[in-house]
Protein backbone atom coordinates (compact mmCIF):
# COMPACT_ATOMS: atom_id res chain seq x y z
CA UNK A 1 0.00 0.00 0.00
CA UNK A 2 1.15 3.39 -0.69
CA UNK A 3 0.93 5.61 2.03
CA UNK A 4 1.66 9.72 2.70
CA UNK A 5 1.81 10.77 5.82
CA UNK A 6 1.81 14.84 6.33
CA UNK A 7 2.45 16.29 9.70
CA UNK A 8 3.66 19.78 10.97
CA UNK A 9 6.53 18.45 13.16
CA UNK A 10 8.33 14.65 13.46
CA UNK A 11 11.08 13.73 15.45
CA UNK A 12 13.92 13.70 15.43
CA UNK A 13 14.32 16.84 13.21
CA UNK A 14 11.66 18.74 14.49
CA UNK A 15 9.33 17.96 17.94
CA UNK A 16 7.24 20.65 20.46
CA UNK A 17 5.37 18.10 21.89
CA UNK A 18 3.87 14.19 21.32
CA UNK A 19 2.63 14.75 17.87
CA UNK A 20 6.38 14.72 17.21
CA UNK A 21 6.81 11.43 19.05
CA UNK A 22 3.94 10.26 16.82
CA UNK A 23 5.23 10.93 13.28
CA UNK A 24 8.58 9.57 14.54
CA UNK A 25 7.15 5.80 15.39
CA UNK A 26 4.08 5.51 13.54
CA UNK A 27 5.48 5.95 9.66
CA UNK A 28 8.29 3.59 10.84
CA UNK A 29 5.72 1.11 12.30
CA UNK A 30 3.83 1.03 9.03
CA UNK A 31 6.84 0.64 6.73
CA UNK A 32 7.69 -2.40 8.24
CA UNK A 33 4.61 -3.69 7.27
CA UNK A 34 5.44 -6.21 3.76
CA UNK A 35 4.40 -4.34 0.93
CA UNK A 36 4.08 -0.82 2.19
CA UNK A 37 5.74 2.17 0.96
CA UNK A 38 5.65 5.15 2.76
CA UNK A 39 6.67 8.84 2.58
CA UNK A 40 6.44 11.42 5.52
CA UNK A 41 5.75 14.98 4.51
CA UNK A 42 7.33 18.08 6.71
CA UNK A 43 8.33 21.65 6.71
CA UNK A 44 12.10 22.53 6.26
CA UNK A 45 12.00 24.07 9.56
CA UNK A 46 15.32 26.31 9.85
CA UNK A 47 16.57 24.41 12.53
CA UNK A 48 16.53 21.27 10.56
CA UNK A 49 17.92 23.11 7.45
CA UNK A 50 20.97 23.88 9.54
CA UNK A 51 21.78 20.32 11.03
CA UNK A 52 24.43 18.50 9.69
CA UNK A 53 22.65 15.43 10.85
CA UNK A 54 19.79 15.89 8.38
CA UNK A 55 21.36 16.36 4.82
CA UNK A 56 18.84 16.70 1.85
CA UNK A 57 18.97 16.67 -1.66
CA UNK A 58 16.46 19.13 -3.86
CA UNK A 59 14.32 16.47 -6.05
CA UNK A 60 11.93 19.31 -7.44
CA UNK A 61 11.03 22.49 -7.43
CA UNK A 62 7.16 24.07 -7.94
CA UNK A 63 4.91 26.76 -7.39
CA UNK A 64 2.05 26.62 -4.90
CA UNK A 65 -0.73 28.77 -5.38
CA UNK A 66 -2.35 30.73 -2.46
CA UNK A 67 -5.78 32.50 -3.53
CA UNK A 68 -3.70 35.43 -5.92
CA UNK A 69 -0.48 34.76 -5.27
CA UNK A 70 2.21 31.70 -5.76
CA UNK A 71 4.50 30.67 -3.59
CA UNK A 72 7.84 28.48 -4.75
CA UNK A 73 8.72 25.01 -2.59
CA UNK A 74 11.52 23.00 -2.66
CA UNK A 75 11.23 19.43 -2.09
CA UNK A 76 13.98 18.50 -0.13
CA UNK A 77 14.60 14.48 0.12
CA UNK A 78 16.73 13.34 3.16
CA UNK A 79 19.59 11.00 2.10
CA UNK A 80 20.39 9.68 5.29
CA UNK A 81 17.13 7.49 6.77
CA UNK A 82 17.58 3.91 6.61
CA UNK A 83 14.26 2.38 7.92
CA UNK A 84 12.22 2.24 4.69
CA UNK A 85 10.59 5.87 5.38
CA UNK A 86 11.40 8.32 2.99
CA UNK A 87 11.36 11.35 4.33
CA UNK A 88 10.43 14.87 2.03
CA UNK A 89 11.40 18.21 3.75
CA UNK A 90 9.04 21.36 1.73
CA UNK A 91 11.07 24.28 1.54
CA UNK A 92 10.03 27.51 1.53
CA UNK A 93 12.37 30.11 3.64
CA UNK A 94 9.91 33.35 3.73
CA UNK A 95 7.41 30.76 5.94
CA UNK A 96 9.58 28.11 8.07
CA UNK A 97 13.23 30.04 7.33
CA UNK A 98 14.29 32.47 10.35
CA UNK A 99 11.48 31.38 12.76
CA UNK A 100 13.41 30.66 15.72
CA UNK A 101 13.33 27.72 18.41
CA UNK A 102 9.48 27.86 18.48
CA UNK A 103 7.81 26.34 15.60
CA UNK A 104 4.46 27.99 16.06
CA UNK A 105 3.34 30.99 17.63
CA UNK A 106 3.27 33.45 14.55
CA UNK A 107 1.04 35.93 13.33
CA UNK A 108 0.77 33.73 10.00
CA UNK A 109 0.76 30.46 11.20
CA UNK A 110 -2.59 29.91 9.44
CA UNK A 111 -1.20 31.24 6.06
CA UNK A 112 2.17 29.04 6.47
CA UNK A 113 0.11 25.87 7.05
CA UNK A 114 -2.14 26.37 4.44
CA UNK A 115 1.18 26.62 2.02
CA UNK A 116 2.44 23.23 3.56
CA UNK A 117 -0.79 21.35 3.11
CA UNK A 118 -0.97 22.15 -0.62
CA UNK A 119 2.62 21.83 -1.04
CA UNK A 120 2.11 18.41 0.42
CA UNK A 121 -0.78 17.27 -2.32
CA UNK A 122 1.57 19.25 -5.79
CA UNK A 123 4.69 17.51 -4.49
CA UNK A 124 2.64 13.93 -4.64
CA UNK A 125 2.10 14.87 -8.25
CA UNK A 126 5.66 16.73 -8.85
CA UNK A 127 7.05 12.73 -7.57
CA UNK A 128 4.73 10.67 -9.24
CA UNK A 129 3.51 9.46 -5.74
CA UNK A 130 -0.29 9.05 -5.63
CA UNK A 131 -0.87 7.15 -2.70
CA UNK A 132 -3.85 5.16 -1.61
CA UNK A 133 -4.08 6.59 1.49
CA UNK A 134 -2.66 10.11 2.77
CA UNK A 135 -3.18 10.31 6.46
CA UNK A 136 -3.00 14.00 8.25
CA UNK A 137 -2.54 15.52 11.35
CA UNK A 138 -4.08 18.17 13.49
CA UNK A 139 -5.08 21.95 12.53
CA UNK A 140 -1.59 22.28 10.47
CA UNK A 141 -2.59 19.58 8.33
CA UNK A 142 -6.33 19.98 8.30
CA UNK A 143 -6.59 21.58 4.78
CA UNK A 144 -5.29 18.53 3.20
CA UNK A 145 -8.64 16.54 2.75
CA UNK A 146 -10.42 19.87 1.81
CA UNK A 147 -8.17 20.78 -0.82
CA UNK A 148 -8.27 17.06 -1.86
CA UNK A 149 -11.85 16.74 -2.46
CA UNK A 150 -12.45 20.49 -3.82
CA UNK A 151 -9.31 20.68 -6.50
CA UNK A 152 -7.16 17.50 -6.72
CA UNK A 153 -9.68 14.97 -7.63
CA UNK A 154 -8.06 14.43 -10.71
CA UNK A 155 -4.60 13.69 -9.97
CA UNK A 156 -5.80 11.56 -7.08
CA UNK A 157 -9.27 9.87 -8.44
CA UNK A 158 -9.09 7.02 -6.00
CA UNK A 159 -6.98 8.51 -2.87
CA UNK A 160 -8.65 7.82 0.32
CA UNK A 161 -7.96 10.64 3.71
CA UNK A 162 -7.53 9.85 7.08
CA UNK A 163 -7.62 12.68 9.50
CA UNK A 164 -5.97 12.70 13.24
CA UNK A 165 -6.72 14.86 15.93
CA UNK A 166 -4.10 14.87 18.53
CA UNK A 167 -5.29 17.97 20.10
CA UNK A 168 -8.48 19.27 19.53
CA UNK A 169 -7.81 22.64 21.51
CA UNK A 170 -5.95 23.76 18.60
CA UNK A 171 -8.22 24.26 15.05
CA UNK A 172 -6.66 26.86 12.86
CA UNK A 173 -9.39 29.51 13.30
CA UNK A 174 -9.07 32.39 10.53
CA UNK A 175 -10.72 35.50 9.86
CA UNK A 176 -13.42 35.24 7.14
CA UNK A 177 -11.66 36.98 4.79
CA UNK A 178 -8.69 34.33 5.02
CA UNK A 179 -10.86 31.87 2.58
CA UNK A 180 -10.98 34.29 -0.02
CA UNK A 181 -7.51 35.69 0.48
CA UNK A 182 -5.22 32.55 0.92
CA UNK A 183 -6.96 29.46 0.47
CA UNK A 184 -8.28 30.19 -2.60
CA UNK A 185 -10.95 27.03 -2.15
CA UNK A 186 -14.62 27.06 -4.54
CA UNK A 187 -17.02 29.47 -3.37
CA UNK A 188 -19.35 26.10 -2.77
CA UNK A 189 -16.49 24.95 0.47
CA UNK A 190 -17.13 28.06 2.47
CA UNK A 191 -19.84 26.58 4.60
CA UNK A 192 -17.46 23.67 4.82
CA UNK A 193 -14.66 25.63 6.60
CA UNK A 194 -17.05 28.35 8.30
CA UNK A 195 -17.72 27.94 11.87
CA UNK A 196 -20.00 31.63 13.81
CA UNK A 197 -18.34 33.58 11.12
CA UNK A 198 -14.40 32.48 10.99
CA UNK A 199 -12.58 29.85 8.71
CA UNK A 200 -11.83 26.35 11.41
CA UNK A 201 -10.08 24.75 9.08
CA UNK A 202 -10.02 21.41 11.56
CA UNK A 203 -13.89 21.83 10.98
CA UNK A 204 -13.43 21.11 7.48
CA UNK A 205 -11.24 18.24 7.63
CA UNK A 206 -13.80 16.89 10.12
CA UNK A 207 -16.37 17.48 7.43
CA UNK A 208 -14.13 16.35 4.07
CA UNK A 209 -11.97 13.41 5.54
CA UNK A 210 -13.02 10.21 4.42
CA UNK A 211 -12.12 8.82 8.14
CA UNK A 212 -11.27 10.82 11.42
CA UNK A 213 -9.29 9.06 14.35
CA UNK A 214 -7.85 10.48 17.22
CA UNK A 215 -5.34 8.90 19.40
CA UNK A 216 -7.34 6.81 21.64
CA UNK A 217 -10.56 4.78 21.73
CA UNK A 218 -11.99 6.66 25.02
CA UNK A 219 -11.00 10.09 23.53
CA UNK A 220 -12.75 9.64 20.43
CA UNK A 221 -16.31 9.02 22.91
CA UNK A 222 -15.49 12.17 24.92
CA UNK A 223 -15.11 14.35 21.82
CA UNK A 224 -18.32 14.41 21.38
CA UNK A 225 -19.28 15.43 24.64
CA UNK A 226 -18.80 20.15 25.38
CA UNK A 227 -16.25 19.56 28.35
CA UNK A 228 -13.67 17.91 25.80
CA UNK A 229 -14.52 18.89 22.60
CA UNK A 230 -13.72 23.06 22.78
CA UNK A 231 -16.77 23.86 20.36
CA UNK A 232 -16.07 20.99 18.03
CA UNK A 233 -18.66 18.34 19.80
CA UNK A 234 -21.97 18.70 17.78
CA UNK A 235 -19.42 18.77 14.42
CA UNK A 236 -17.96 14.79 15.77
CA UNK A 237 -21.75 13.68 16.72
CA UNK A 238 -22.92 14.92 13.58
CA UNK A 239 -20.03 12.80 11.87
CA UNK A 240 -19.84 9.95 14.89
CA UNK A 241 -20.21 7.50 12.24
CA UNK A 242 -16.37 7.85 10.61
CA UNK A 243 -14.87 8.69 14.36
CA UNK A 244 -12.48 6.50 15.69
CA UNK A 245 -10.00 5.94 18.22
CA UNK A 246 -6.26 4.22 17.84
CA UNK A 247 -4.09 4.54 20.82
CA UNK A 248 -1.01 5.24 20.39
CA UNK A 249 2.01 3.06 21.40
CA UNK A 250 5.87 4.48 22.80
CA UNK A 251 9.23 3.29 21.08
CA UNK A 252 9.88 0.78 22.97
CA UNK A 253 13.22 0.35 21.21
CA UNK A 254 14.05 4.19 22.97
CA UNK A 255 12.36 3.33 26.38
CA UNK A 256 14.16 0.19 26.75
CA UNK A 257 15.41 -0.57 30.55
CA UNK A 258 17.32 -2.92 29.46
CA UNK A 259 19.54 -0.79 26.72
CA UNK A 260 18.49 2.64 28.05
CA UNK A 261 22.15 4.24 28.33
CA UNK A 262 20.84 7.15 30.84
CA UNK A 263 20.55 4.46 33.50
CA UNK A 264 23.39 3.85 36.16
CA UNK A 265 21.65 0.04 36.17
CA UNK A 266 19.94 -1.96 33.15
CA UNK A 267 16.55 -4.65 34.29
CA UNK A 268 13.83 -6.19 32.89
CA UNK A 269 10.58 -8.09 33.96
CA UNK A 270 12.65 -10.83 35.31
CA UNK A 271 15.52 -8.40 37.21
CA UNK A 272 13.62 -5.20 37.74
CA UNK A 273 13.77 -5.70 41.98
CA UNK A 274 17.68 -5.17 42.23
CA UNK A 275 17.92 -3.30 38.81
CA UNK A 276 15.15 -0.87 39.92
CA UNK A 277 16.57 -0.44 43.66
CA UNK A 278 19.99 0.72 41.97
CA UNK A 279 18.01 3.51 39.81
CA UNK A 280 15.82 4.42 42.89
CA UNK A 281 19.23 4.72 44.93
CA UNK A 282 21.26 6.63 42.17
CA UNK A 283 18.32 8.86 41.42
CA UNK A 284 17.73 9.79 45.20
CA UNK A 285 21.20 11.13 45.33
CA UNK A 286 21.45 12.79 42.01
CA UNK A 287 18.02 14.95 42.46
CA UNK A 288 18.97 15.63 46.41
CA UNK A 289 16.76 13.70 48.41
CA UNK A 290 17.59 11.26 51.27
CA UNK A 291 18.54 7.78 49.90
CA UNK A 292 15.93 5.45 51.67
CA UNK A 293 15.15 2.20 49.76
CA UNK A 294 11.84 1.68 51.62
CA UNK A 295 10.33 4.85 51.27
CA UNK A 296 7.89 5.24 48.27
CA UNK A 297 9.41 7.80 45.54
CA UNK A 298 6.39 9.56 43.57
CA UNK A 299 7.25 10.71 40.20
CA UNK A 300 5.85 13.09 37.65
CA UNK A 301 7.46 14.06 34.42
CA UNK A 302 5.31 16.83 32.52
CA UNK A 303 4.45 19.79 31.50
CA UNK A 304 3.64 22.49 34.06
CA UNK A 305 0.45 22.85 33.06
CA UNK A 306 -3.12 23.29 34.38
CA UNK A 307 -5.31 20.68 32.20
CA UNK A 308 -2.13 17.98 33.46
CA UNK A 309 -3.92 18.16 36.73
CA UNK A 310 -1.71 20.07 38.66
CA UNK A 311 -3.83 21.98 40.65
CA UNK A 312 -5.29 18.47 42.25
CA UNK A 313 -1.51 17.49 43.35
CA UNK A 314 -1.02 21.22 44.79
CA UNK A 315 -4.58 20.79 46.52
CA UNK A 316 -3.09 17.51 48.26
CA UNK A 317 0.32 18.16 48.45
CA UNK A 318 1.21 19.21 51.96
CA UNK A 319 -1.48 17.19 53.32
CA UNK A 320 0.03 14.09 51.76
CA UNK A 321 3.38 14.80 52.79
CA UNK A 322 2.58 15.44 56.47
CA UNK A 323 0.69 12.00 56.57
CA UNK A 324 2.86 9.63 54.65
CA UNK A 325 6.11 8.33 55.07
CA UNK A 326 7.07 9.07 51.26
CA UNK A 327 9.24 11.37 48.58
CA UNK A 328 8.02 13.14 45.83
CA UNK A 329 9.65 14.72 42.70
CA UNK A 330 8.65 16.64 40.23
CA UNK A 331 10.42 17.28 36.56
CA UNK A 332 8.93 20.18 34.48
CA UNK A 333 8.81 23.71 33.05
CA UNK A 334 5.34 25.43 32.39
CA UNK A 335 3.28 27.82 34.13
CA UNK A 336 4.96 30.32 36.61
CA UNK A 337 2.57 29.85 39.30
CA UNK A 338 3.47 25.69 39.34
CA UNK A 339 6.73 26.34 39.18
CA UNK A 340 6.80 28.22 42.44
CA UNK A 341 4.38 26.28 44.12
CA UNK A 342 7.55 23.42 43.92
CA UNK A 343 10.33 24.72 44.52
CA UNK A 344 8.10 26.41 47.80
CA UNK A 345 7.32 22.49 48.73
CA UNK A 346 10.61 21.77 47.87
CA UNK A 347 12.17 24.53 50.85
CA UNK A 348 9.39 23.08 52.65
CA UNK A 349 9.83 19.66 52.92
CA UNK A 350 13.54 19.13 51.71
CA UNK A 351 13.96 15.53 53.09
CA UNK A 352 10.54 14.72 51.14
CA UNK A 353 10.36 16.93 47.99
CA UNK A 354 12.45 17.76 45.11
CA UNK A 355 11.72 19.82 42.62
CA UNK A 356 13.63 19.78 39.07
CA UNK A 357 12.08 22.77 36.90
CA UNK A 358 13.90 21.92 33.75
CA UNK A 359 13.92 19.73 30.85
CA UNK A 360 16.17 16.86 31.18
CA UNK A 361 15.68 13.43 28.82
CA UNK A 362 18.32 11.86 30.49
CA UNK A 363 16.92 12.45 34.01
CA UNK A 364 13.24 12.20 32.90
CA UNK A 365 14.40 8.18 31.95
CA UNK A 366 16.33 7.97 35.48
CA UNK A 367 13.04 8.51 36.89
CA UNK A 368 10.60 6.46 34.92
CA UNK A 369 13.49 3.54 36.36
CA UNK A 370 13.54 4.70 39.63
CA UNK A 371 10.22 6.08 40.69
CA UNK A 372 8.14 3.74 42.19
CA UNK A 373 4.78 5.32 41.51
CA UNK A 374 3.74 7.60 38.42
CA UNK A 375 1.52 10.53 38.98
CA UNK A 376 -1.01 11.61 35.90
CA UNK A 377 -4.20 13.33 37.60
CA UNK A 378 -4.65 14.96 33.81
CA UNK A 379 -8.30 16.62 33.41
CA UNK A 380 -8.02 15.36 30.04
CA UNK A 381 -5.68 13.56 27.90
CA UNK A 382 -6.32 12.18 24.56
CA UNK A 383 -3.58 9.29 24.79
CA UNK A 384 -0.87 10.25 26.84
CA UNK A 385 2.63 8.71 26.80
CA UNK A 386 3.85 9.38 30.14
CA UNK A 387 1.73 6.79 31.47
CA UNK A 388 2.83 3.77 29.23
CA UNK A 389 6.83 5.25 29.61
CA UNK A 390 6.77 4.81 33.39
CA UNK A 391 4.93 1.24 32.78
CA UNK A 392 7.78 0.07 30.75
CA UNK A 393 9.84 0.83 33.82
CA UNK A 394 7.68 -0.66 36.12
CA UNK A 395 6.76 2.73 37.94
CA UNK A 396 2.79 1.82 38.87
CA UNK A 397 1.18 5.11 37.80
CA UNK A 398 -2.24 6.24 39.44
CA UNK A 399 -4.08 8.13 36.59
CA UNK A 400 -7.31 10.08 36.69
CA UNK A 401 -9.52 7.94 33.70
CA UNK A 402 -10.39 10.05 31.32
CA UNK A 403 -8.74 10.07 27.44
CA UNK A 404 -6.43 7.22 26.72
CA UNK A 405 -5.39 6.96 30.28
CA UNK A 406 -8.60 5.16 30.79
CA UNK A 407 -8.36 2.84 27.50
CA UNK A 408 -4.17 2.32 28.93
CA UNK A 409 -4.69 1.37 32.51
CA UNK A 410 -7.17 -0.59 33.64
CA UNK A 411 -7.92 -0.34 37.34
CA UNK A 412 -6.14 -2.46 39.77
CA UNK A 413 -7.69 -3.39 43.25
CA UNK A 414 -6.70 -2.96 46.78
CA UNK A 415 -4.57 -5.93 46.28
CA UNK A 416 -2.67 -4.65 43.13
CA UNK A 417 -5.23 -7.40 40.81
CA UNK A 418 -7.12 -7.30 37.78
CA UNK A 419 -5.15 -3.80 36.29
CA UNK A 420 -2.14 -1.81 35.51
CA UNK A 421 -2.48 0.66 38.28
CA UNK A 422 -4.95 3.12 40.22
CA UNK A 423 -7.46 5.22 38.45
CA UNK A 424 -10.10 7.88 40.08
CA UNK A 425 -13.14 8.87 38.20
CA UNK A 426 -14.31 12.10 39.18
CA UNK A 427 -12.12 15.22 38.81
CA UNK A 428 -11.47 16.19 42.14
CA UNK A 429 -8.54 16.39 44.47
CA UNK A 430 -10.17 13.95 47.21
CA UNK A 431 -10.59 11.19 45.19
CA UNK A 432 -6.89 11.70 43.34
CA UNK A 433 -5.69 11.75 46.92
CA UNK A 434 -7.72 8.33 47.70
CA UNK A 435 -6.50 6.21 44.96
CA UNK A 436 -2.79 7.62 45.56
CA UNK A 437 -3.03 6.14 49.28
CA UNK A 438 -4.73 3.22 47.97
CA UNK A 439 -1.22 2.30 45.93
CA UNK A 440 1.05 3.36 48.96
CA UNK A 441 -0.71 1.56 51.04
CA UNK A 442 -0.39 -1.69 48.35
CA UNK A 443 3.86 -0.73 48.47
CA UNK A 444 3.62 -0.20 52.35
CA UNK A 445 1.84 -3.45 53.21
CA UNK A 446 2.10 -6.01 50.07
CA UNK A 447 5.19 -5.93 48.57
CA UNK A 448 5.21 -8.85 47.03
CA UNK A 449 1.33 -7.52 45.18
CA UNK A 450 3.46 -4.33 44.46
CA UNK A 451 5.95 -6.29 43.07
CA UNK A 452 3.49 -8.21 40.77
CA UNK A 453 1.81 -5.15 39.97
CA UNK A 454 5.26 -3.47 38.31
CA UNK A 455 6.21 -6.87 36.59
CA UNK A 456 2.66 -6.95 34.86
CA UNK A 457 3.20 -3.46 34.32
CA UNK A 458 6.20 -4.25 32.08
CA UNK A 459 5.46 -6.86 30.60
CA UNK A 460 2.47 -4.98 28.36
CA UNK A 461 2.86 -4.98 24.90
CA UNK A 462 3.11 -1.08 23.83
CA UNK A 463 4.60 -0.91 21.15
CA UNK A 464 3.92 0.81 17.64
CA UNK A 465 3.05 -2.45 16.62
CA UNK A 466 -0.19 -2.98 17.64
CA UNK A 467 -1.91 0.85 16.54
CA UNK A 468 0.38 0.39 13.27
CA UNK A 469 -1.98 -2.76 12.48
CA UNK A 470 -4.98 -0.83 13.39
CA UNK A 471 -3.99 1.99 11.58
CA UNK A 472 -3.88 -0.68 8.54
CA UNK A 473 -6.79 -2.12 9.38
CA UNK A 474 -9.03 1.40 8.90
CA UNK A 475 -6.43 2.19 5.66
CA UNK A 476 -7.79 -1.50 3.99
CA UNK A 477 -11.56 -0.67 5.08
CA UNK A 478 -11.35 3.25 3.12
CA UNK A 479 -10.19 1.75 0.36
CA UNK A 480 -12.86 -0.79 0.07
CA UNK A 481 -15.53 1.54 -0.19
Amino acid sequence: MRIAVCASEGAPYCKSGGLGDVMEALPAALSRIEGNEVILFLPYYSKVKRSSAYPCEKVAELRVRLGWRQQYAGIMRLTNRSDGVSVYFIDNEYYFGGRGASLYGDLDDGERFAFFSRACLDAMIALSFIPDVIQCNDWQTALIPTYLKAMYRGAFPQTRCMYTIHNIEYQGWAHADFFDEVLGLPWEYRGTLDMGGAVNMMKGAIETADLVTTVSETYARELMYPYYAHGLDGILAGYSWKLTGITNGIDTGVFNPETDPALPAHFNCESFVEGKAACKAALQEEVGLPVKPDVPLMVMVTRLAGHKGLDLLCYIARRLLWEEDAQLLILGTGEAQYEHFFRDLQNQFPEKCAAKITFNLGLAARIYAGGDIYLMPSKSEPCGLSQMNAMRYGTVPVVHATGGLKDTVPPADENGEGGLGFTFQSYNADDFLASLKRCLNLYNHNPEGFRALQRRDMEQDFSWNVPAGRYMELFRNMLSW
